[in-house]
């Protein structure tokens, strides 16, 4: 995605390549990752020291985003020179691991779960938990936020283990809506339970339009199943699949019955026609037309939502079965991690630090994304206020889930697949759920 790349790089899936040894900060061998264990975390300093350092910051989102935090953080700290390396989503995937574990390795790396796990047993990210009680991260970033970004030893489990990088900008997804249709179809926004959204969808194909908008091309169709997850599906239960707990199952009674509402709901007709056919961009294209009432999006189509359709558009959470129901929804954040290999490892962590200030919050709203500190996100109105006031339900609530395909590396293709097919109705709920389970099953194994 120019506007999907945040979440295709949160879903991509791995391919396996070799890992060198390098070696890490008060350790004799990388392969060691002695910093895991909770007496073998060396002290470190929150001071840059006074001399000109060089770090070369690898990244693959929100380019314009990133050279405002660089020109920002250098005028407070002068001596400290980033140079930026943008690589397309694909090329970066492709090639990250090998880059980090080579000898010339960046300094920062934007953190990418399926492309860069390998690296955390192997010991080529810096455990970032010393750093992390240093600066006091617990309480300038969301521990939402920062749950996501931990993992064991191992690199496959992740929310609990060692902080493994920090958000510099978070993503939500849900519906938007189009205030005159809705009108229109007699529709109340926002629904307060899942059986109301049902019913303005079944009102909104009363009045001849298209009811909800999704491009399932590439992710848009996993965001709708997601969603219907949180809603439906305990946020226990799917945390313990996704983030890959022993015995953690997504073929559950809930999670089939998030599914099967999924390929009702396609059945009935309330997604757009050639939904498999269009990608997320185009469904917004859609949406912003006045061709459906609901689009199911990201906050990455928030700013062409806002310009084009102005005060006509709101946004919400998909509600969960009961009116009281906590506010869960899907995100993940554009995130990075430090070399061990740095020879700044002070002036890294500063800039990682930086990124919950107030001013990263308005370089990051500015560049579409979430601040990570909530209490310094810029005032906003509109589509974009509303994005901003239910991602702070959802942080309020811990209700942040990471995207699927989470569970595993080889997830995505088959997450992918397997939603075209429960929409053309070529496959069974429970024949889906049980190959993801499957997968996931698969990669704990080896």
């Amino acid at each position: 995605m120019a506007k999907t790349r945040l979440i295709r790089a949160a879903l991509a899936a791995a391919a396996a390549t070799a890992v060198l040894a390098a070696c890490t900060p008060g350790s004799e061998d990388a392969g060691s990752d002695d910093s895991d264990s909770s007496d073998g975390a060396e002290s470190v300093s929150t001071e840059v020291p006074d001399e000109d350092a060089t770090l070369r910051l690898a990244f693959v989102d929100g380019p314009e985003m990133v050279d405002e935090l660089i020109a920002a953080f250098e005028e407070e700290y002068p001596q400290v020179t980033i140079e930026p390396q943008f690589t397309e989503f694909t090329d970066y995937v492709a090639s990250i691991r090998l880059n980090m574990t080579s000898d010339s390795a960046p300094d920062i790396a934007q953190f990418n779960v399926g492309a860069m796990s390998d690296l955390i047993p192997s010991g080529h990210l810096l455990n970032l938990d010393p750093y992390s009680e240093a600066y006091g991260w617990q309480e300038s970033f969301p521990s939402v936020g920062l749950e996501q970004l931990t993992a064991d030893e191992t690199g496959k489990v992740y929310g609990s283990g060692s902080l493994r990088a920090v958000p510099a900008g978070m993503s939500l997804t849900g519906v938007f809506y189009n205030k005159e249709l809705a009108d229109e179809a007699g529709i109340e926004i926002p629904p307060a339970t899942l059986d109301e959204f049902e019913q303005a969808l079944e009102a909104a194909s009363e009045a001849g339009h298209t009811p909800l908008s999704i491009g399932a091309l590439d992710s848009g169709g996993a965001h709708m199943w997601a969603a219907l997850l949180n809603s439906m599906m305990p946020v226990e239960d799917y945390r313990a699949w996704v983030t890959g707990e022993a015995g953690g199952s997504i073929s559950t009674d809930e999670a089939l019955a998030a599914t099967e509402k999924f390929t009702e709901w396609a059945d009935q007709g309330n997604f757009n026609d050639s939904a498999n056919g269009t990608d997320q961009e185009a469904s917004t294209a859609q949406f912003v037309d006045g061709r459906s009432v609901f689009l199911m999006n990201g906050n990455w189509a928030a700013a062409q939502v806002a310009d084009e359709m102005g005060d006509n558009a709101g946004f919400f959470l998909l509600p969960g079965l009961e009116q009281d129901a906590p506010a869960v929804g899907s995100g993940f954040s554009v995130s990075y991690a430090i070399s061990s290999q740095t020879e700044h490892p002070e002036a890294a962590a500063a800039f990682l630090d930086f990124l919950a200030s107030p001013e990263a919050a308005e370089i990051e709203a500015h560049g579409g994304f979430l601040p990570p500190n909530v209490d310094a996100a810029p005032e906003a109105e509109g589509v974009l206020g509303d994005l901003n006031s239910e991602f702070a339900r959802v942080v309020e609530a811990d209700g942040l889930n990471v995207f699927p395909d989470f569970s595993a590396p080889a997830t995505y293709d088959a997450l992918s697949s397997g939603i075209q097919s429960l929409i053309a109705g070529r496959m069974e709920p429970q024949a889906f759920l049980d190959e993801l389970q499957g997968i996931r099953d698969e990669h704990h194994e080896e």
